[in-house]
């Protein structure tokens, strides 16, 4: 038996994606091709490494006790290509961020420009979902999130506070009722995410206002940041967003002043690879800066 790295390559890409077509466009293969390759490496094995269903592919106790193994062989293949790379003035190969979409839209863009900028052989992803990125199955290298994650093997850094407020056009509060105090707001339409697709505690801001009812719900912020633009209501905005629109005014600042935090989360063994630890340096940097920067546009 002797399996190269391109098979547990590809058994990994299958595992990950548990399918073979999400494998497929991970690894830029035809499906079945990645197909042939998981039999063969199956065949090998003496095992079946997965259990194949119209749902896709889930790990069988053998390739469950395989995976290991492919990913410590994965970060040997890492630090030897390093290695054999040596260190080099600019980053090179490809980085995939995720990011929750308010970061991803406003922040990430702008931050990763600058990065791309200075190295031109760098290709950054950002990936925008709002859910929680998946990280074991390596839905991207690094992640920024609003709580740090306690499960799993991974490396954790504060980045930076940043701060939201209540915001509306200024349209919106012309032709609206007068808000003086929090108990206005039950006049108004509030602009907010769907609740029960909440995917972190710390984004339930209306909650904390005491709002039962959010006539215009999104699970996007950016749904949610062009409602309040149009002037459709009243809603939380990151106040590193408000240059984006000079339009939106702030409300009820004194009463309504939120403070939030994004963390940095990676594989922990992607400590032990320089060109992650020089990326999440320039991106920590980039973002505290940006975000200083933006919040004091928002603020003057």
């Amino acid at each position: 038996m002797a399996e190269s790295w391109d098979d547990l390559r590809i058994f990994l890409a299958v595992a990950r994606g548990e399918s073979l077509s999400a494998a497929g466009r991970v690894l830029r293969m035809d499906p079945a091709t990645v197909g042939r390759r998981v039999a063969r490496l199956e065949q090998s094995m003496g095992a079946p490494l997965f259990a194949k269903s119209a749902q896709g592919y889930a790990l069988t106790e053998a390739g469950t006790r395989l995976i290991a193994h492919a990913e410590a062989a994965e970060q040997a293949f890492s630090l030897a290509s390093e290695a054999v790379r040596g260190r080099s003035e600019g980053l090179s190969g490809q980085i995939r961020i995720g990011a929750p979409d308010g970061c991803a839209n406003f922040l990430l863009p702008q931050v990763c420009a600058r990065i791309s900028e200075a190295n031109p052989d760098l290709e950054v992803q950002i990936v925008a979902l709002p859910r929680v990125v998946n990280l074991s199955r390596r839905e991207a290298d690094m992640a920024i999130a609003v709580s740090p994650p306690t499960a799993g093997r991974l490396l954790v850094q504060k980045i930076t506070d940043y701060r939201l407020h209540l915001a509306a056009s200024a349209d919106y509060l012309a032709s609206s009722a007068p808000i003086r105090s929090r108990e206005d707001l039950r006049h108004h339409r509030l602009v907010g995410y769907i609740p029960d697709m909440i995917f972190d505690k710390e984004l339930d801001y209306l909650s904390d206002l005491g709002v039962a009812r959010v006539p215009l719900a999104s699970n996007s912020v950016s749904v949610q940041f062009h409602w309040l633009r149009q002037g459709a209501g009243l809603g939380i905005v990151h106040d590193f967003a408000l240059p984006a629109a000079p339009g939106l005014k702030l409300v009820l600042t004194h009463e309504v002043s939120l403070i939030r935090s994004f963390y940095l989360v990676r594989h922990a063994d992607d400590r032990r690879l320089e060109r992650m630890n020089r990326f999440a340096e320039a991106l920590t940097h980039g973002m505290r800066s940006e975000l200083a920067r933006l919040e004091g546009l928002a603020g003057g």
